[in-house]
């Protein structure tokens, strides 16, 4: 089964039986960024921080508040985490390593490097998925889904951002 893939119409008709069962049996659309949100409150309570301070987690009635873990959309992130995995794993893909070849071939194989840059890059892509309202599958798919006119301008800046950086990393690339 080595480097099998799926068809991608295959694999968009599934996420879109995925969203369409996830609003039918939970009455919840997709979304990933809130969790993160999430996530930093129950550290700040852990660190003893007092989080209320902040305006944007006191916002929404508390909704981002640290007593707002474990719920669906965590559970969709572990979700989404397993099922890379088990993808990876069927396609024959699965390796582990440090450093990707691509990043080696073009940057080097220090994986510190590496680190901090892929740590910064998801810090930049969260705060602007937060600043927008929703990450690429909240306004991509669920905003789409609703035909919302912010679902549409934000997909076209997820997808102008994702082949401006395609650009970058694997110009010098040919297959």
């Amino acid at each position: 089964m080595k480097n099998k893939t799926l068809n991608p119409y295959i694999a968009g008709v599934l996420v879109g039986i995925l969203l369409v069962l996830s609003v039918i049996v939970a009455g919840k659309y997709l979304g990933a960024s809130t969790t993160f949100a999430r996530g930093a409150s129950v550290i700040e309570k852990t660190l003893g921080i007092d989080y209320s301070k902040f305006e944007y987690f006191t916002t929404k009635k508390g909704k981002y508040g640290p007593d707002s873990l474990p719920n669906w959309q965590l559970m969709y992130v572990i979700g989404i985490a397993i099922g890379a995995f088990i993808a990876s794993i069927l396609s024959g893909d699965f390796k582990v390593q440090s450093v990707p070849d691509m990043w080696k071939d073009k940057f080097g194989s220090s994986s510190v490097k590496r680190g901090i840059v892929a740590f910064t890059g998801g810090a930049i892509g969260l705060i602007g998925a937060r600043l927008a309202g929703g990450c690429p599958t909240g306004h991509g798919l669920s905003g789409l889904s609703q035909l919302a006119v912010s679902g549409y301008i934000a997909l076209a800046f997820f997808v102008i951002g994702a082949v401006v950086t395609a650009k970058l990393l694997y110009a010098d690339r040919r297959r």
